[in-house]
């Protein structure tokens, strides 16, 4: 397993592509709303992008046919790899987003779940639970522990809320490129798997649903749905592994910044 640990030249490039990422978000949460399109979300955050000279890391992304946006956009039982187009969100659903950024040569990916409107109990429940997941998961990303600590802080987390982990997409590296070694499963077992270094920069996203973990892929080639109908979250922060702090987060949504 090739492991890259970054240097603090590539630390700094995968800030700044992170921070780029956190903005977008920024922008987002401010954005969404019922009767807005899946596609005009996907032009703001592609706009933002370019004006700060980065470069969308999923446009043009390899698989069934090239990923033809800037963002992956997933709507209620959509799971992960949902296409931005004219799909008008609705008051009470919830939205799903997936960004990715290149800053010279390095990336940052961050996906976070969001309310349309006002939306039912449960559904902010999940919301607030896979959110909660991510930074238990967090935690465990120390030096000196193991993949498995992480993966297994993901499932107890989600199940022990009553939800499910969707076991098909895992957590994963990155740096130069968007998905690197090692790849980190959402479920398993601590104490196993490569030990954890400092230099080490990771994704780290627990993708959880209402009901079964069971997923299918539409026709598109790109879009995952719950088999069972039921609503799915996703959250996902890009971190670098350090000695001294503990995990960083790179991609921080603090608010939005201004870049020289």
């Amino acid at each position: 397993m090739a492991i890259t640990l970054k240097n603090k030249s590539e630390l700094q490039k995968m800030r700044r592509a992170g921070r780029i990422v956190g903005d977008c978000h920024c922008l987002l949460r401010e954005a969404i709303r019922p009767g807005i399109t899946t596609a005009a979300l996907d032009k703001l955050v592609h706009t933002y992008i370019t004006q700060q000279n980065g470069i969308p890391s999923f446009l043009g992304y390899p698989g069934p046919t090239p990923y033809p946006a800037a963002t992956c956009i997933s709507v209620n039982e959509e799971v992960v790899h949902g296409i931005p187009g004219s799909r008008l969100l609705q008051e009470g659903d919830i939205v799903s987003v997936d960004i990715g950024v290149i800053w010279q040569g390095y990336h940052g990916d961050s996906a976070w779940s969001y309310p349309v409107g006002a939306i039912d109990l449960k559904a902010r429940q999940l919301l607030e639970t896979t959110e909660q997941t991510l930074y238990h998961a967090l935690t465990f990303a120390q030096v000196g522990g193991r993949l498995g600590d992480i993966s297994h802080s993901i499932q107890h987390f989600a199940e022990s809320h009553g939800l499910s982990v969707v076991r098909k997409y895992t957590s994963h590296g990155i740096g130069k490129s968007l998905h690197e070694e090692p790849e980190i499963r959402n479920y398993g077992r601590a104490g196993r798997g490569v030990r954890l270094r400092e230099g080490m920069t990771l994704a780290i996203e627990p993708i959880v649903t209402q009901g079964s973990h069971a997923v299918r892929e539409c026709d598109d080639g790109w879009t995952a749905v719950t088999v069972d109908g039921t609503l799915a979250a996703h959250f996902e922060h890009t971190i670098a592994i350090t000695e001294d702090n503990g995990p960083e987060v790179l991609t921080r949504q603090d608010k939005l910044s201004t870049h020289e």
